[in-house]
């Protein structure tokens, strides 16, 4: 017989200085907290997962979120990591559990970033279950700082744009790199743009991103200093000619403003800058050096939280782990590729296995036919969610439901924005 649930979810709500005080309070309708609300996690991460209940046992006590800093009442429902394993055929099905194991193999997101997030890259899939086994069998403690990774598995990732949304993403080509630092005065700028004109290719990108990373921990702010004010007399002389002025130089004088002796600035011109309208999304590898700048998205990863992180950041950099997972051929951040879909969805599939994604504003009805685990988001408005045997229930504005692959298809009806996250 088909069970017919699905489970409201509790998710946690990261309080990161780099994080909006307002976008994801102002789109989902919640008060705000007065703290920044950086990333709201929808998924069965160990570090985060989510809290589930079967929908028609929800009371009016029933929280959408709750912050990373709070002790969180288990009688409020059941994880999500142990709703899965207590039948993993049913709530996962029989492909995904065989591929994945029993457990969830995407992450979803709601980011909300008001600042720049730090440079990072995340390992690919050899490299994260060695280094995961070597810090366990070290004893490092799953939440030290000293650890780089939190979990044994890789991290590719999509973020889709409810905003206009800025960031950075892979290595640009060395050509138009030069460019950039022509004029440029600074030793270590010196030294990287002689490097590239000798080795234009992905060597040399590697030999200027070691150059740069080498002024971390040295006293380095006179030099920066002197980096940040030229590429400033650049912007200022070109605008003076009416002349076109790199986006590139405009991010690295923003980045130098809010970390002036960070050398992830001067890194900055060494990375592609991308912009999206809302409704357009990005798909970073594993490997691929990367920073969000600003707006709100939907972000959805593989199910990790492994991150090596490169600059703009207070937190350690670990400088031959981060060369060790990166991949130096310049390359911008791939598109995902679309479909259209039924009812005013759309669907963006990266060409991974862990994950895709549905969004769009519903209008009418949606039906959709992609089974394995789901994970629904109201954004705005309300959606009345059926399956072939009838109601499963309403999610409003802000909340979001787990939908077990045994449910079979579903349809959304209403007049709302929604995202559904999906193993393709």
């Amino acid at each position: 017989m088909v069970r017919q649930t699905m489970y409201r979810l509790s998710n946690t709500l990261h309080e990161y200085d780099w994080g909006s005080r307002e976008a994801i309070f102002s789109k989902f309708g919640w008060e705000e907290t007065g703290r920044p609300g950086a990333e709201l996690w929808l998924g069965a991460h160990p570090l985060s997962p989510s809290s589930a209940r079967s929908l028609e046992l929800v009371g009016p006590a029933w929280q959408d979120f709750h912050l990373a800093s709070e002790t969180i009442d288990d009688s409020a429902g059941v994880s999500l990591i142990s709703l899965i394993k207590s039948d993993p055929l049913f709530m996962l099905g029989e492909a995904v559990e065989e591929a994945f194991g029993p457990r969830l193999p995407y992450l979803l997101k709601i980011l909300a970033a008001n600042a720049p997030l730090s440079l990072q890259v995340h390992p690919k899939p050899h490299i994260a279950r060695a280094g995961f086994a070597r810090e366990n069998a070290s004893g490092l403690d799953i939440h030290s700082p000293e650890r780089n990774y939190k979990d044994d598995q890789h991290k590719p990732e999509m973020i889709l744009a409810l905003t206009p949304f800025e960031g950075l993403a892979g290595f640009r080509r060395p050509a138009r790199v030069l460019d950039l630092l022509d004029s440029v005065v600074g030793e270590t700028a010196g030294s990287m743009r002689a490097v590239l004109q000798s080795a234009p290719n992905a060597t040399g990108v590697r030999a200027a991103l070691e150059m740069a990373l080498a002024l971390r921990g040295t006293n380095c702010e006179a030099e920066l200093s002197e980096t940040r004010d030229s590429i400033a007399k650049i912007v200022a002389e070109r605008e003076a000619l009416g002349e076109r002025v790199s986006r590139g130089h405009y991010t690295a004088l923003d980045l130098f403003a809010r970390y002036p002796s960070d050398p992830g600035a001067l890194v900055s011109l060494l990375l592609n800058r991308f912009s999206l309208e809302p409704g357009q999304a990005v798909y970073l590898e594993s490997g691929q050096i990367h920073a969000y700048l600003h707006g709100l998205g939907v972000e959805v990863m593989a199910s990790s939280d492994n991150v090596l992180r490169a600059g703009l950041t207070p937190k350690r950099v670990d400088i031959p782990e981060l060369l060790h997972c990166t991949d130096f051929a310049p390359a911008p951040a791939s598109r995902p590729t679309l479909r259209t879909g039924t009812g005013g969805l759309t669907e963006y599939r990266p060409g991974i296995d862990e994950f895709a994604l549905l969004y769009g504003r519903v209008s009418g009805s949606a039906l959709i036919t992609h089974n394995g685990p789901r994970v629904l988001v109201a954004l705005n408005g309300l959606v009345h969610v059926t399956s072939a045997l009838g109601s499963l229930g309403v999610v409003n504005q802000g909340q979001s439901v787990f939908i077990p692959h045994g449910v079979g298809n579903i349809a959304l009806h209403g007049d709302c924005e929604a995202v559904v996250a999906f193993v393709p």
